[in-house]
Protein backbone atom coordinates (compact mmCIF):
# COMPACT_ATOMS: atom_id res chain seq x y z
CA UNK A 1 0.00 0.00 0.00
CA UNK A 2 3.37 2.34 0.28
CA UNK A 3 1.92 3.66 -3.62
CA UNK A 4 -0.60 5.30 -1.42
CA UNK A 5 1.65 7.47 0.22
CA UNK A 6 2.32 8.89 -3.30
CA UNK A 7 -1.10 9.53 -3.79
CA UNK A 8 -1.03 11.42 -0.26
CA UNK A 9 1.58 13.90 -1.68
CA UNK A 10 -0.56 14.57 -4.35
CA UNK A 11 -3.55 15.00 -2.35
CA UNK A 12 -1.60 17.51 0.07
CA UNK A 13 -0.50 20.15 -2.76
CA UNK A 14 -3.66 19.81 -4.95
CA UNK A 15 -5.46 20.50 -1.67
CA UNK A 16 -3.00 23.65 -1.02
CA UNK A 17 -3.56 24.41 -4.60
CA UNK A 18 -7.63 24.91 -4.10
CA UNK A 19 -7.22 26.59 -1.19
CA UNK A 20 -4.83 29.02 -3.00
CA UNK A 21 -7.82 29.27 -5.47
CA UNK A 22 -10.54 28.88 -4.59
CA UNK A 23 -10.47 29.98 -0.52
CA UNK A 24 -12.55 29.07 1.67
CA UNK A 25 -16.04 27.73 -0.11
CA UNK A 26 -18.49 30.07 2.19
CA UNK A 27 -21.66 28.56 -0.37
CA UNK A 28 -21.15 24.74 0.40
CA UNK A 29 -22.08 24.16 4.45
CA UNK A 30 -18.67 23.66 6.34
CA UNK A 31 -18.12 19.99 8.02
CA UNK A 32 -16.83 21.75 11.20
CA UNK A 33 -20.58 22.97 11.78
CA UNK A 34 -21.54 19.39 12.33
CA UNK A 35 -18.28 19.15 14.90
CA UNK A 36 -19.82 21.67 16.53
CA UNK A 37 -23.11 20.54 16.47
CA UNK A 38 -21.66 17.10 18.53
CA UNK A 39 -19.83 19.18 21.04
CA UNK A 40 -22.93 20.91 21.78
CA UNK A 41 -24.98 17.53 21.71
CA UNK A 42 -22.16 16.61 24.25
CA UNK A 43 -22.36 19.00 26.87
CA UNK A 44 -25.40 17.20 27.54
CA UNK A 45 -22.97 15.02 29.87
CA UNK A 46 -22.74 17.50 32.40
CA UNK A 47 -25.71 16.47 34.14
CA UNK A 48 -24.17 12.57 34.30
CA UNK A 49 -23.57 11.87 38.14
CA UNK A 50 -19.68 11.47 37.47
CA UNK A 51 -16.83 14.22 37.78
CA UNK A 52 -17.37 17.55 35.43
CA UNK A 53 -13.44 16.90 34.29
CA UNK A 54 -14.54 12.95 33.49
CA UNK A 55 -17.21 13.44 31.64
CA UNK A 56 -15.55 16.24 30.01
CA UNK A 57 -12.90 13.75 28.58
CA UNK A 58 -15.74 11.38 27.85
CA UNK A 59 -17.50 13.93 25.62
CA UNK A 60 -14.04 15.00 23.77
CA UNK A 61 -13.23 11.01 22.78
CA UNK A 62 -16.46 11.13 21.63
CA UNK A 63 -16.08 13.85 19.39
CA UNK A 64 -12.83 12.87 17.66
CA UNK A 65 -13.68 9.25 17.43
CA UNK A 66 -16.92 10.05 15.86
CA UNK A 67 -15.16 12.28 13.69
CA UNK A 68 -12.32 10.36 12.74
CA UNK A 69 -14.91 6.84 12.00
CA UNK A 70 -16.91 9.19 9.74
CA UNK A 71 -14.55 10.13 7.50
CA UNK A 72 -12.67 7.09 7.92
CA UNK A 73 -16.06 5.43 6.44
CA UNK A 74 -16.58 8.33 3.52
CA UNK A 75 -13.19 7.19 2.21
CA UNK A 76 -13.43 3.72 2.38
CA UNK A 77 -16.45 3.92 0.51
CA UNK A 78 -15.26 6.59 -2.07
CA UNK A 79 -12.07 4.54 -2.61
CA UNK A 80 -13.98 1.75 -4.32
CA UNK A 81 -13.05 4.05 -7.06
CA UNK A 82 -9.59 4.92 -6.42
CA UNK A 83 -9.94 8.30 -8.72
CA UNK A 84 -13.29 9.11 -6.81
CA UNK A 85 -11.57 8.31 -3.53
CA UNK A 86 -8.63 10.80 -4.14
CA UNK A 87 -10.65 13.70 -4.94
CA UNK A 88 -12.84 13.23 -1.91
CA UNK A 89 -9.85 13.02 0.30
CA UNK A 90 -8.35 16.17 -1.68
CA UNK A 91 -11.80 17.89 -1.01
CA UNK A 92 -11.81 16.66 2.86
CA UNK A 93 -8.07 18.15 3.16
CA UNK A 94 -8.88 21.46 1.49
CA UNK A 95 -11.44 22.01 3.88
CA UNK A 96 -9.14 21.39 6.89
CA UNK A 97 -7.03 24.30 5.84
CA UNK A 98 -7.78 28.26 5.55
CA UNK A 99 -4.72 30.24 4.67
CA UNK A 100 -6.06 31.89 1.82
CA UNK A 101 -8.97 32.86 4.33
CA UNK A 102 -6.94 34.23 7.03
CA UNK A 103 -4.55 35.81 4.12
CA UNK A 104 -7.55 37.68 2.94
CA UNK A 105 -9.21 38.72 6.02
CA UNK A 106 -5.94 39.91 7.25
CA UNK A 107 -5.47 42.24 3.78
CA UNK A 108 -8.47 43.67 4.13
CA UNK A 109 -8.03 44.80 7.81
CA UNK A 110 -4.91 46.68 6.11
CA UNK A 111 -6.54 47.66 3.29
CA UNK A 112 -9.18 49.79 5.50
CA UNK A 113 -5.97 50.98 7.66
CA UNK A 114 -4.13 52.25 4.41
CA UNK A 115 -7.76 54.32 3.20
CA UNK A 116 -7.37 55.76 6.99
CA UNK A 117 -11.05 53.67 8.08
CA UNK A 118 -9.74 53.01 11.61
CA UNK A 119 -13.67 51.64 12.27
CA UNK A 120 -13.80 49.57 9.21
CA UNK A 121 -10.29 48.04 10.15
CA UNK A 122 -11.53 46.93 13.64
CA UNK A 123 -15.03 45.80 12.21
CA UNK A 124 -12.79 43.41 10.01
CA UNK A 125 -10.69 42.93 12.64
CA UNK A 126 -13.11 41.52 14.91
CA UNK A 127 -14.40 38.60 12.62
CA UNK A 128 -10.51 37.13 13.31
CA UNK A 129 -9.70 37.75 16.36
CA UNK A 130 -11.39 36.66 20.05
CA UNK A 131 -10.34 40.18 21.53
CA UNK A 132 -12.31 43.31 22.04
CA UNK A 133 -11.10 45.54 18.59
CA UNK A 134 -13.72 48.67 19.75
CA UNK A 135 -11.04 50.47 21.45
CA UNK A 136 -7.76 49.72 19.20
CA UNK A 137 -5.92 52.22 17.66
CA UNK A 138 -4.44 51.64 14.44
CA UNK A 139 -0.89 50.14 15.66
CA UNK A 140 -2.92 47.70 18.15
CA UNK A 141 -4.88 46.34 15.12
CA UNK A 142 -1.83 45.85 13.26
CA UNK A 143 -0.47 43.80 15.82
CA UNK A 144 -3.98 41.91 16.37
CA UNK A 145 -3.75 41.17 13.08
CA UNK A 146 0.01 39.70 12.43
CA UNK A 147 -1.05 38.05 15.56
CA UNK A 148 -3.65 35.83 14.30
CA UNK A 149 -1.74 35.40 11.13
CA UNK A 150 1.19 34.10 12.99
CA UNK A 151 -0.70 31.69 15.86
CA UNK A 152 -3.11 30.45 12.81
CA UNK A 153 0.14 29.46 10.58
CA UNK A 154 0.32 26.76 12.91
CA UNK A 155 -2.99 25.84 13.96
CA UNK A 156 -4.93 26.51 10.66
CA UNK A 157 -1.85 25.25 8.21
CA UNK A 158 0.77 23.02 10.12
CA UNK A 159 -1.26 21.21 12.36
CA UNK A 160 -3.87 19.76 9.91
CA UNK A 161 -1.24 19.17 6.65
CA UNK A 162 1.09 17.40 9.83
CA UNK A 163 -1.60 14.92 10.62
CA UNK A 164 -2.71 14.20 6.95
CA UNK A 165 0.98 13.47 5.88
CA UNK A 166 0.29 10.72 9.10
CA UNK A 167 -3.12 9.88 8.40
CA UNK A 168 -4.78 11.30 5.49
CA UNK A 169 -7.46 13.66 6.00
CA UNK A 170 -8.57 11.20 8.38
CA UNK A 171 -6.21 12.50 10.75
CA UNK A 172 -6.69 15.83 9.68
CA UNK A 173 -10.56 16.12 10.17
CA UNK A 174 -9.47 14.71 13.89
CA UNK A 175 -7.23 17.54 14.42
CA UNK A 176 -10.12 19.70 13.72
CA UNK A 177 -12.13 18.00 15.69
CA UNK A 178 -9.30 18.55 18.45
CA UNK A 179 -8.89 22.17 17.99
CA UNK A 180 -12.67 22.75 17.65
CA UNK A 181 -13.19 21.57 21.22
CA UNK A 182 -10.60 23.86 22.40
CA UNK A 183 -12.30 26.84 20.58
CA UNK A 184 -15.19 26.32 22.27
CA UNK A 185 -15.11 24.39 25.54
CA UNK A 186 -11.27 25.28 26.35
CA UNK A 187 -11.58 28.01 28.26
CA UNK A 188 -10.25 28.50 31.33
CA UNK A 189 -13.82 30.02 33.16
CA UNK A 190 -16.09 28.89 36.24
CA UNK A 191 -18.09 26.75 33.10
CA UNK A 192 -15.55 25.00 31.46
CA UNK A 193 -12.85 24.78 33.52
CA UNK A 194 -13.12 21.44 34.64
CA UNK A 195 -15.21 19.82 31.57
CA UNK A 196 -13.44 21.52 28.97
CA UNK A 197 -10.46 20.45 30.22
CA UNK A 198 -9.47 17.35 27.90
CA UNK A 199 -9.99 19.53 25.04
CA UNK A 200 -7.59 21.99 25.86
CA UNK A 201 -5.18 19.24 26.93
CA UNK A 202 -5.87 17.44 23.63
CA UNK A 203 -5.40 20.92 21.63
CA UNK A 204 -1.77 21.49 23.45
CA UNK A 205 -1.20 18.21 22.56
CA UNK A 206 -1.82 17.06 18.93
CA UNK A 207 -0.08 20.79 18.56
CA UNK A 208 3.21 20.07 20.37
CA UNK A 209 5.15 18.97 17.57
CA UNK A 210 3.76 20.91 14.43
CA UNK A 211 4.30 23.89 16.47
CA UNK A 212 8.16 22.82 16.84
CA UNK A 213 8.13 21.75 13.64
CA UNK A 214 7.56 25.61 12.50
CA UNK A 215 11.09 26.57 14.05
CA UNK A 216 12.49 24.22 11.26
CA UNK A 217 10.26 25.88 8.29
CA UNK A 218 9.26 29.52 9.28
CA UNK A 219 12.83 30.83 9.22
CA UNK A 220 13.47 29.24 5.36
CA UNK A 221 10.12 30.26 4.68
CA UNK A 222 11.33 34.04 5.84
CA UNK A 223 14.54 33.66 3.57
CA UNK A 224 12.71 33.01 0.44
CA UNK A 225 9.92 36.18 1.44
CA UNK A 226 12.86 38.21 1.70
CA UNK A 227 12.81 38.60 5.65
CA UNK A 228 14.98 37.71 8.16
CA UNK A 229 15.71 34.09 8.60
CA UNK A 230 18.25 34.39 11.41
CA UNK A 231 16.27 36.96 13.65
CA UNK A 232 13.26 34.83 13.24
CA UNK A 233 14.85 30.96 14.47
CA UNK A 234 16.80 33.44 17.07
CA UNK A 235 13.85 35.29 18.30
CA UNK A 236 11.72 32.07 18.04
CA UNK A 237 14.18 29.86 20.01
CA UNK A 238 14.26 32.60 22.32
CA UNK A 239 10.76 33.72 22.82
CA UNK A 240 8.93 31.17 21.96
CA UNK A 241 8.08 29.65 25.66
CA UNK A 242 7.48 33.15 26.95
CA UNK A 243 3.66 32.67 25.76
CA UNK A 244 1.21 30.75 28.65
CA UNK A 245 0.26 28.55 25.72
CA UNK A 246 2.80 25.63 25.31
CA UNK A 247 2.08 25.83 21.71
CA UNK A 248 1.24 29.27 20.63
CA UNK A 249 3.95 31.41 21.31
CA UNK A 250 5.80 29.44 18.81
CA UNK A 251 4.21 31.13 15.71
CA UNK A 252 4.09 34.15 16.99
CA UNK A 253 7.71 34.35 18.24
CA UNK A 254 9.39 33.33 14.72
CA UNK A 255 6.98 35.98 13.23
CA UNK A 256 7.97 38.42 15.59
CA UNK A 257 11.79 37.67 15.01
CA UNK A 258 11.46 37.36 10.93
CA UNK A 259 9.18 40.38 10.69
CA UNK A 260 11.81 42.70 13.29
CA UNK A 261 8.73 43.61 14.88
CA UNK A 262 7.36 43.35 18.84
CA UNK A 263 4.23 41.35 19.37
CA UNK A 264 2.68 41.15 23.31
CA UNK A 265 1.43 43.58 25.23
CA UNK A 266 -1.99 44.26 26.45
CA UNK A 267 -4.87 42.73 24.74
CA UNK A 268 -8.47 42.56 26.46
CA UNK A 269 -11.09 40.01 26.11
CA UNK A 270 -14.70 40.18 27.14
CA UNK A 271 -14.13 43.51 28.60
CA UNK A 272 -11.53 41.29 31.02
CA UNK A 273 -7.30 42.86 30.45
CA UNK A 274 -4.65 40.40 29.81
CA UNK A 275 -0.99 41.01 29.82
CA UNK A 276 0.91 38.86 27.56
CA UNK A 277 4.51 38.80 27.77
CA UNK A 278 6.27 40.95 24.63
CA UNK A 279 7.94 38.81 22.03
CA UNK A 280 10.39 40.38 19.67
CA UNK A 281 10.48 42.69 22.70
CA UNK A 282 13.58 44.32 21.10
CA UNK A 283 11.67 45.62 17.80
CA UNK A 284 9.61 48.57 17.27
CA UNK A 285 5.58 47.31 17.11
CA UNK A 286 4.39 46.80 13.69
CA UNK A 287 4.53 49.08 10.87
CA UNK A 288 2.57 50.18 7.67
CA UNK A 289 3.86 47.09 5.79
CA UNK A 290 3.43 44.24 8.18
CA UNK A 291 0.68 42.76 7.85
CA UNK A 292 1.30 42.07 4.25
CA UNK A 293 4.39 40.60 5.50
CA UNK A 294 3.00 38.35 7.41
CA UNK A 295 0.53 37.38 4.44
CA UNK A 296 3.56 36.94 2.60
CA UNK A 297 4.95 34.34 5.32
CA UNK A 298 2.23 32.54 5.75
CA UNK A 299 2.62 31.64 1.78
CA UNK A 300 5.87 31.07 1.89
CA UNK A 301 5.54 28.56 4.95
CA UNK A 302 2.29 27.15 3.20
CA UNK A 303 4.01 25.72 0.11
CA UNK A 304 6.93 25.08 1.99
CA UNK A 305 5.46 22.66 4.13
CA UNK A 306 3.09 20.95 2.01
CA UNK A 307 5.98 20.67 -0.74
CA UNK A 308 8.42 19.33 1.60
CA UNK A 309 5.44 16.96 2.60
CA UNK A 310 5.22 15.78 -0.70
CA UNK A 311 8.56 14.86 -1.20
CA UNK A 312 8.95 12.95 1.53
CA UNK A 313 6.33 11.03 1.18
CA UNK A 314 6.78 10.36 -2.83
CA UNK A 315 9.87 9.40 -1.40
CA UNK A 316 8.87 6.92 1.00
CA UNK A 317 6.53 5.55 -0.98
CA UNK A 318 8.64 5.16 -4.54
CA UNK A 319 11.29 3.53 -1.96
CA UNK A 320 8.58 1.02 -0.53
CA UNK A 321 7.31 0.20 -4.26
CA UNK A 322 11.03 -0.06 -5.57
CA UNK A 323 12.07 -3.00 -2.17
CA UNK A 324 8.56 -4.87 -3.13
Amino acid sequence: MTEFLVYRAGVILAAVALDRLLGEPRWLPHPIRMIGFLIRTGEKLRVLPLPLKLSGTLMAAGVVALTGVSVWGLLYFTYQSLWWGLAVETLLVYLTIAPRGLADEALAVDSRLRRDDLPGARARLAMIVGRDTGSLDEQEVRRAAVETVSENTVDGVFCPLFYTVLFGAMGAWMYKAVSTLDSMVGYRNERYRQFGWAGARLDDAAAFIPARLALLLIPAAAKAAGLSARQAWRVGWRDRLAHSSPNAGHGEALYAGALGVRLGGRSSYGGVVSEKPYLGGEFAPPGPETIRQSVALLWWATWLLAISAAVLLSAIGLAGLQMG
